[in-house]
């Protein structure tokens, strides 16, 4: 049942909402426009460190009408395929793209700017510094290109502070500055433990302190490191 708390955190939708802002309120503008289809630029290119929101944004946006997320770790060659009924294109991790799948990207950027539609691309840095083929590269700077910056400890805190408030939840001091140092650093994955305890707590019928979140932790690391027992 643990585990189970776990996991229905971690798979609740990840929507344009509950993208936590912080230094990327423009940015967040923007994935609005997308979502819209009433941005000024057909194209735009997002980079940043791993668990900045990316992937978040990406998935968000893929969730509407029209629209089709592309992981480039574990598409096929179909996915790459131009389609008039899309109208949106979320390619996520072009520096993991293939050889193969890069000629299919320099593709799609093509037939999109050809035949209309819009296209999100994300990636762990710039385009001029990520290793794809110079012809793609250049593709990816076509239109808008944004840094997501990843929040601060202090400001996952606010966050996971007010979504306690919101869920009517009484934490300890220390909880959330130890959950954000000892467990992924997401906001998805944090806010997936602040669920979990919650259940945690109402199933032993303890406060939310120090040492339930210390067990808890424990427990899944345990549930992790051998999921059958």
């Amino acid at each position: 049942m643990r585990q189970l708390t776990l996991d229905i955190g971690a798979n609740q939708p990840q929507t344009l909402d509950s993208f936590v802002t912080g230094q990327n309120a423009e940015l967040a503008q923007l994935a609005q426009q997308f979502a819209a289809r009433s941005a000024s630029e057909r194209f735009a290119y997002l980079w940043g460190e791993a668990a900045a929101g990316k992937s978040h944004l990406l998935h968000a946006l893929a969730a509407g009408a029209r629209s089709r997320y592309i992981d480039a770790a574990t598409a096929g060659v179909d996915a790459f395929l131009y389609t008039p009924e899309i109208e949106l294109y979320l390619l996520d991790d072009c520096d993991r793209l293939s050889p193969e799948l890069q000629i299919e990207a320099f593709n799609l950027f093509n037939q999109i700017r050809d035949n209309g539609g819009y296209l999100v691309s994300t990636g762990s840095a710039p385009p001029a510094l990520l290793a794809v083929r110079e012809d793609l590269r250049t593709r990816m700077g076509w239109g808008l290109i944004y840094q997501v910056h990843g929040l601060t400890d202090d400001e996952k805190i606010a966050a996971l502070t007010q979504a306690a408030q919101l869920r009517g939840l009484t934490l300890s001091p220390g909880v959330l500055p130890y959950l954000i140092t000892h467990f992924r650093r997401d906001m998805r994955s944090l806010s997936a433990m602040l669920d979990a305890l919650d259940g945690y707590s109402l199933e032993t019928q303890r406060p939310i302190t120090l040492p339930l979140l210390r067990e808890l932790l424990q427990l899944e690391r345990a549930i992790t490191t051998n999921p059958k027992a």
